[in-house]
């Protein structure tokens, strides 16, 4: 899946600093993809809408619903993902090219029932007591976040990054515009805007699959068909998702942390401040990843199966494993690198851009730690893509789960012992499972050449 790597890796081979600095900047941008982006123009909906919508905390009552909305989705749609991407990826590998569209139509289809059926089922329950308008537009938001999530990872191979680019700035153009010409109708109006803004995203970004992949059907189940089955990455897709959003549900909803907002919908003023901070502030080490994992490793990768699959010497293919090593290696130790910079750069301004932002400074030890946890998180997704590569289900099977586990433990310990470990759970466990990951990730390249000749299946 790095049709956009193979992107980079031209501009890369310019070796001018303009074409170093255009491959970065792409790569910060995709990367961060959509809930980045969500969260920046949830933001600066909420800045230009003071003094418009009366009263402020109605304000607050559109954040956190659309914070629900992309935990929900995200979390959801974690059950197709990683499913979906292995079964393109495997079409991509075979030139099936015309088995894209259907298929992607088909998820889309099981995910907008999926989300449509909950979304439903939770208005006429947890929601009743709401207006009939903040409900419809509530599920019309969950069912086009959904899509919105599979249409990215469509995307991925797609080499037309600049019109990628295009189509996001002009849904979250569309988005923060619209949110404030209607915010003077309240919280439905800015909800409103925020539909309408995704719904043009998810039509750009479908057109631009419809484009790249076109196809005499129009819908095919066959991803989900038994032949093409994967359930190891059903469960990976919910619980690295479920884990990254679990210590911000438990305090949303402890006691002592979360405070009710709208309808069954609770926040945690003293927890989600710095952890969106902390969130903008990974843009650099995912540029990282993108470029050094997706770009570099993936040259790397291919050149040793290719020497595997034609008979090369061992040599040649020792030699084209240990070039993949380092550029692993080289990759996380850069991601390492850059969000070291960041990081240290928030302990020196950390107070200073909270002042900035009109945030109580009291929040700053909070703020570093979160932006160490987001950093690790750069590292841990890193190293669950090289075993995605190199097949390793199991493995990023058993990571996620650890994750889930540990982040649950560890944020409950946080909550028990009080404001001053706030975070440090969220930051443990993410700390342990990058270790671990590293660990396991280098005992598979020792024995790379052994499993692969060895150990495949007749």
């Amino acid at each position: 899946m790095a049709g956009i790597g193979f992107e980079l890796r031209k501009m890369m081979r310019r070796d001018t600093l303009t074409g170093v600095a255009k491959a970065y900047l792409y790569a910060g941008v995709i990367s961060s993809g959509p809930l980045i982006l969500s969260i920046i123009g949830m933001l600066l909906i909420g800045v230009l809408s003071l003094g418009k919508v009366i009263p402020d905390f109605l304000i607050t009552q559109f954040q956190v619903s659309v914070t629900y909305l992309i935990a929900a989705s995200l979390i959801l749609t974690g059950f197709v993902q990683l499913a979906f991407t292995r079964f393109m990826s495997d079409r991509l590998f075979e030139k099936r090219i015309d088995l894209v569209l259907p298929n992607f139509n088909a998820v889309v289809l099981i995910a907008t029932s999926m989300s449509g059926v909950i979304g439903l089922v939770l208005a006429f329950t947890l929601f009743a007591d709401l207006s009939l308008g903040y409900r419809v537009l509530m599920i019309t938001g969950f069912v086009i976040l959904s899509n919105i999530w599979i249409a990215a990872i469509v995307l991925s191979s797609v080499k037309e990054y600049k019109h990628i680019l295009g189509t996001f700035f002009i849904g979250y153009t569309v988005t923060v515009g619209a949110a404030l010409e209607l915010n003077r109708f309240g919280l439905e109006g800015l909800l409103l805007g925020f539909v309408i803004g995704h719904f043009v995203l998810l039509i750009g970004l479908s057109g631009l699959i419809y484009r790249n992949y076109p196809s005499d059907r129009f819908v095919s189940f066959e991803v989900f068909d038994k032949r093409f089955a994967y359930p190891s990455l059903i469960f990976v897709g919910f619980f690295y998702n479920l884990g990254v959003w679990l210590d911000k549900f438990m305090f949303w909803f402890g006691p002592g942390t979360g405070q009710q907002i709208i309808g069954p919908l609770r926040a945690s003023a003293i927890y989600d401040i710095p952890v969106f901070i902390s969130y903008l502030c990974v843009m650099p080490g995912m540029a990282a990843f993108l470029v050094r994992i997706e770009a570099d490793f993936v040259e790397f990768y291919d050149e040793f199966y290719d020497a595997v699959r034609s008979g090369a010497t061992l040599a040649h293919i020792q030699e084209s494993r240990d070039m993949m090593v380092r550029t692993v290696r080289a990759g996380l130790y850069e991601i390492m690198k850059i969000q070291a910079v960041v990081i240290l750069l928030i302990f020196a301004f950390g107070d200073w851009l909270l002042d900035k932002l009109g945030i109580s400074t009291l929040y700053s030890p909070l703020l570093r730690i979160d932006v160490i946890a987001a950093s690790l998180q750069v590292l841990f997704l890193g190293a669950l893509n090289v075993f995605f590569y190199l097949d390793q289900r199991k493995t990023v099977f058993s990571l996620s789960f650890v994750f889930v586990l540990l982040n649950g433990v560890l944020t409950a310990l946080t909550l028990h012992f009080g404001p001053g470990t706030y975070g440090y759970g969220f930051a443990g466990a993410l700390l342990l499972t990058v270790i671990a990951s590293v660990y396991l990730l280098d005992r598979k390249f020792e024995g790379l050449e052994y499993e692969t000749y060895m150990l495949q299946k007749s």
